[in-house]
């Protein structure tokens, strides 16, 4: 069974990895402009969230 993680990263976006490799960056500041994927926008608006980890079983 492969290993999904949620890495959301300290003032940046949501990592999908599967296997410890990164598969997606999701925007989760709001301004992407390829939304739903990160575009980097929270760099220029000052995004600030804190960094966690969620493992999917």
């Amino acid at each position: 069974m492969e290993k999904v993680e949620l890495d959301f990263v300290e003032n940046g976006p949501i990592l999908v990895k599967k296997d410890d490799k990164t598969e997606y960056a999701l925007c989760r500041c709001g301004h992407s402009t390829k939304k739903p994927y990160c575009s980097g926008a929270h760099a220029e608006n000052g995004f600030k969230a804190e960094k966690s980890k969620l493992e999917i079983k």
